[in-house]
């Protein structure tokens, strides 16, 4: 099977500027290409991580990925899904943010130096982006681009009610012009990225046949959704990191764990290098036939992030619980301090919160009513329900939240 076959039998693709000739590259020689990351953050999450499975991947079938750090880009901030605009970085927050990034990326894809056959390699667009000048820009780049077709760019025209700034309005341009400086440079001829990127895709390809005279393409790829089209990776607490710092591996492990069963087998698909072949096998599963794929699933994310020595401690600590109902180990933690006695015991609200298992005490009151909430295995349905030192014999409590999601509170 060739590697743009896989693609699609994968349900990868979702946008294509030149079927043909992406498919003619993809099978053919090594094609240069390229995927930017804006470092908006100081860690990658899971919708970074599709799109470095997909470099990989490429990269395992003999093409020479770019990854691009947006230390340029991120200076304006792309508008595309925002009904806001992006909270302003400094530069040495961006720079910060590009170094975490850089670090995390060399895990996922084998780097080198510009030019070494088969190697990946880093590019900032600050480099060159921020060297730019004004006048120069509305000449020679500016003069490409049609204000008319930018407006009707989803992008662009999903933020017009509520009003898009002039500066947002150039992330089109600025991105573009990255596409056109990979070109000029290293002879880049693809770019790649979500669905979400598509306009953004077509303006660099449209700006180097213009102002080079050459065809280069672009290709977008599925965005990491639910069944019912909600982004994944995001939980309570907030977005799925690939840091351990921020999201450690046994609660990695537990949200693939515990995702839904309509979407187990597409996320098999989209993330994992597990054999298409065997994926397709597990389609026919239903119900609790399912728990196999899933756990399968959590062990091969947990493996590829975190490595195999995290990966097994968190399977094992994962079986342990559902057999056993509890973990020792490895299950997400929160210690409180003495000041969390000083006005009286913590209810089981405070303790909801101080988890982070319910957002407001709204919420836990709610979980709590509706009789979702458990301490130590014990149903707890009384939202004034206090806890004193005593309760803590085994030097800590373990609450469920529904029937998977635990979380274990220490003195």
């Amino acid at each position: 099977m060739t590697v743009f076959e896989e693609l699609k039998r994968r349900g990868l693709i979702a946008q294509m500027t030149h079927p043909e000739l992406i498919e003619e590259k993809l099978n053919g020689g090594p094609v240069t290409f390229y995927t930017g990351f804006d470092a908006t953050a100081d860690s990658l999450h899971v919708g970074h991580f599709l799109q470095l499975v997909i470099m990989s991947r490429l990269q395992k079938a003999g093409h020479c990925p770019i990854v691009l750090l947006g230390t340029g880009t991120t200076m304006v901030g792309d508008p595309t899904g925002k009904t806001d605009m992006r909270k302003m970085l400094s530069v040495e927050e961006i720079n910060h943010n590009a170094e975490c990034f850089h670090r995390q990326m060399s895990k996922f894809l084998d780097f080198g130096e510009p030019g070494e056959p088969g190697k990946a390699f880093f590019q900032r667009n600050g480099d060159w982006l921020m060297k730019l000048g004004y006048i120069d820009v509305l000449r020679d780049i500016g003069v490409h681009f049609s204000v008319n077709k930018m407006l009707t760019a989803e992008c662009v025209r999903s933020r017009l009610e509520r009003g898009l700034s002039f500066l947002e309005f150039n992330y089109m341009i600025m991105q573009s012009y990255d596409f056109l400086h990979l070109y000029r440079e290293f002879g880049c001829t693809m770019e790649l990225g979500g669905d979400d990127q598509w306009s953004n895709i077509i303006g660099g390809v449209e700006l180097v046949r213009r102002a080079e005279g050459k065809e280069v393409c672009g290709m977008t790829f599925t965005l990491l959704t639910t069944k019912e089209g909600k982004k994944m990776g995001k939980t309570e607490k907030g977005a799925i990191w690939l840091d351990p710092e921020k999201t450690p591996p046994y609660e990695f492990f537990q949200y693939w764990r515990n995702v839904d069963d309509g979407d187990v087998i597409n996320c098999l698909k989209l993330l994992t290098f597990l054999p298409i072949e065997e994926i397709e096998a597990m389609e026919s599963l239903q119900g609790e036939q399912l728990n196999g794929a899933k756990e399968k699933l959590a062990y091969e994310l947990t493996r590829m992030v975190h490595g195999e020595e995290e990966a097994s401690r968190a399977l094992e600590a994962a079986r342990a619980l559902f057999q056993k109902g509890s973990d020792s180990v490895n299950m997400p933690t929160t210690a409180l301090t003495a000041a969390a006695f000083e006005n009286g015991d913590p209810t089981i609200l405070d303790l909801l919160l101080a988890t982070g298992l319910a957002p407001s005490k709204a919420e836990a009151r709610r979980l709590v009513t509706q009789g979702g909430i458990s301490v130590n295995d014990q149903k707890v349905s009384d939202p004034m329900r206090s806890f004193n030192r005593d309760a803590f014999q085994e030097g800590f409590l373990v609450i469920r939240k529904g029937k998977k999601v635990y979380h274990k509170i220490t003195l």
